[in-house]
């Protein structure tokens, strides 16, 4: 997933042209980019997209972001949702394990009113100080949590924090990071909100790559391919990561704990990178062929 689309409820012209994008996953929004007024509206245009014979086909990932626990919207919106054609449901403005298990709660009645058999993952973003500073917490709350969202805009601005600064930014992407890692769930870059300003979207994607995120949000279009381009591993980290299982095989048939490739110890921390490295290449690789089978038949 290394690109993910934001796409308005309300804008339901948009929704079969982020499906055929090429962005790995799509949002659909029922918060912060739908006022009040619609939010009902919304909400049913999301869930007729979601019932669609062209969602059912599609391979893409499939995520719902709905209003926060503290809204009148919260059960309403996840009980709507929750479709066989999502993947995760998106939680706003998580600040605790008890706000994630709510979800799950409503979550469980959900998938057996609707008929869905696979278990929907939650996305937890973290977007205020409270957030951030129970971001372990979060991540560790239920087995349901596939990850966590940096929402930088929403926590910088309440804080009065300079985005601009790249310091700012590193320290609060390692930190959330950190608590990812610490619940082995994986960690998701935010939005960044000036789309015309491609090249400073291409520096925050590449601190966030640098960090060890998965991929970053895209609220248009044009940093969909970016996202996509930065949120690899290059020729040289897949053929090293190969090596290493190589001779990871080798000397685990000859009982040797710890080995080296290049010069470098090889020990269990860097032989899971390499595996996870070969694993997201070859997903990549899976999904390029079908794109390609897709586009042909078209």
């Amino acid at each position: 997933m290394r690109s993910k689309l934001f796409v308005p409820g309300t804008r339901s012209e948009l929704f079969a042209k982020a499906q055929n994008s090429q962005a790995d996953a799509i949002s659909l929004d029922l918060e912060d980019s739908v006022v009040e007024s619609r939010k009902d509206e919304a909400r049913d245009k999301v869930v007729e997209f979601l019932c669609s014979s062209e969602v059912a086909a599609s391979d893409k990932t499939i995520i719902v972001r709905v209003n926060n626990r503290g809204t009148a919207h919260f059960e309403s919106d996840i009980l709507a949702v929750t479709k066989p054609a999502v993947d995760m449901v998106n939680l706003p403005k998580v600040e605790s394990a008890k706000d994630v298990c709510a979800a799950v709660e409503i979550l469980e009645k959900a998938e057996k009113a609707n008929g869905v058999i696979k278990t929907v993952k939650i996305l937890a973003t973290i977007e205020t100080p409270k957030g951030l500073l129970s971001a372990t917490e979060v991540a560790s709350a239920h087995p349901r949590v596939a990850g966590l969202q940096l929402g930088l805009n929403d926590l910088f601005e309440s804080l009065s924090i300079d985005r601009q600064d790249n310091k700012n930014v590193h320290a609060t992407m390692l930190a959330m990071r950190m608590a990812a890692g610490g619940a082995n769930i994986f960690a998701y870059d935010g939005a960044f909100a000036d789309f015309n300003d491609e090249n400073g979207f291409r520096i925050e994607a590449e601190m966030a790559h640098r960090l060890g995120y998965l991929g970053k949000s895209c609220i248009h279009p044009c940093q969909v391919a970016i996202a996509n381009e930065v949120f690899v591993h290059n020729e040289d980290d897949v053929t090293f990561a190969l090596r290493v299982l190589e001779e990871y095989k080798i000397a685990a048939a000859e009982g040797i704990g710890a080995f080296s490739v290049d010069g470098k110890m090889i020990d269990l921390p860097i032989i899971r990178r390499a595996e996870a490295v070969v694993a997201a290449s070859r997903r990549l690789q899976k999904q390029k062929h079908t794109d390609t089978i897709v586009s042909d038949e078209s």
